[in-house]
């Protein structure tokens, strides 16, 4: 009985051991989007339309935030994206064809996208701007923009970095043209009390990026913080600094689940986060509450998302949050 009771057990263990992982991948789908609309209104349709590159983690959790809005608000959810501001027009103008009730657009690059959401206008289908473009949203005719001022998440970048003593930064745009990242270092860059310079990389090519920075790190060991504008770009920076032999603090904008892991261990200094799940969530949520009752927010101004400066002290309560891809 000894005997057949431990082959028992063992083939249980085993069992738990290939499925474990399986698992705690389903609770984590569990924790997403799901359940049933809490309304009766008719089905209507949105379309997001973004500028993200692929494989960029920041627009998963904005597209997690808004796919949960979607599903309570009995809306039929539409993701694109391109990182090349005509094509993402284009996008804008696929989805007018399409006859949508509503869209949301990033206006990383405003000039490009001033035609497109006047046609979206023209043809009577609301627009919600998000993330970037606050500044032009309301001149574009948009209902509203939910996100963070950049120029304000830049200057509180200064104060935490001058808070911390430190003197010369070096602040990395992945995306050149992109108002907002320029806006960031901008901000940052009126605050900070040190020295602050620009490294202009190509994003799309993460072993470049990485090289860059770690060019520059050998090259001035002055350099005391490097400050990345996307988390996925984050990880990169604390590579080149190895690569480097350099002890310059690696700080970001942006939270995701390894720039948690990173504050909780002392590898990262402190993140700005702008919380893109609220972005994504608020954008659809008011584009459901502007077609069943006609309301608005801001009141003509940016409804702010962010930002909120996290450290060591906060990533482990956020942590679990940014594994379910909601932080």
């Amino acid at each position: 009985m000894g005997a057949v009771l431990a082959a028992v057990l063992g083939a249980s263990l085993v069992g738990c051991s290939s499925t474990g992982g399986k698992r705690a991948e389903d609770a984590r789908k569990a924790s997403q989007a799901q359940g049933k609309a809490a309304v009766n209104t008719p089905r209507w349709t949105v379309a997001m339309i973004t500028h993200s590159g692929d494989g960029d983690t920041f627009w998963d959790i904005v597209q997690n935030g808004a796919k949960q809005a979607a599903v309570k608000d009995n809306i039929n959810f539409l993701y694109s994206h391109d990182d090349e501001a005509q094509q993402q027009a284009q996008l804008v103008d696929a989805a007018i064809d399409k006859k949508v009730d509503g869209i949301i657009v990033t206006l990383a690059k405003p000039d490009a996208m001033k035609a497109a959401v006047a046609r979206a206008k023209k043809a009577g289908i609301p627009v919600i701007t998000v993330n970037s473009g606050s500044e032009e949203s309301k001149e574009f005719g948009a209902l509203a923009h939910i996100g963070q001022d950049e120029t304000i998440a830049g200057e509180a970048v200064g104060e935490e970095l001058t808070k911390r003593g430190k003197k010369k930064t070096l602040c990395i745009l992945h995306e050149q043209g992109n108002v907002g990242h320029e806006q960031r270092c901008d901000g940052a860059k009126s605050t900070f009390k040190g020295k602050m310079q620009n490294l202009y990389v190509t994003g799309t090519n993460m072993p470049d990026v990485q090289s860059a920075i770690e060019a520059k790190l050998q090259a001035d060991k002055d350099i005391d913080a490097v400050v990345t504008l996307g988390a996925p770009f984050a990880d990169t920076a604390v590579k080149a600094k190895e690569g480097a032999d350099s002890k310059a603090e690696i700080d970001t904008f942006d939270l995701n689940e390894k720039v948690a892991a990173g504050l909780k261990s002392g590898a990262l200094g402190f993140a700005v986060d702008q919380q893109p799940y609220l972005q994504g969530y608020e954008a659809v949520d008011l584009l459901w509450l502007y077609k069943y009752n006609a309301d608005v927010l801001g009141g003509g101004k940016p409804v702010l998302t962010g930002p909120q400066i996290i450290t060591k002290d906060q990533a482990a309560e956020l942590e679990d949050y940014a594994k379910r891809g909601t932080r």
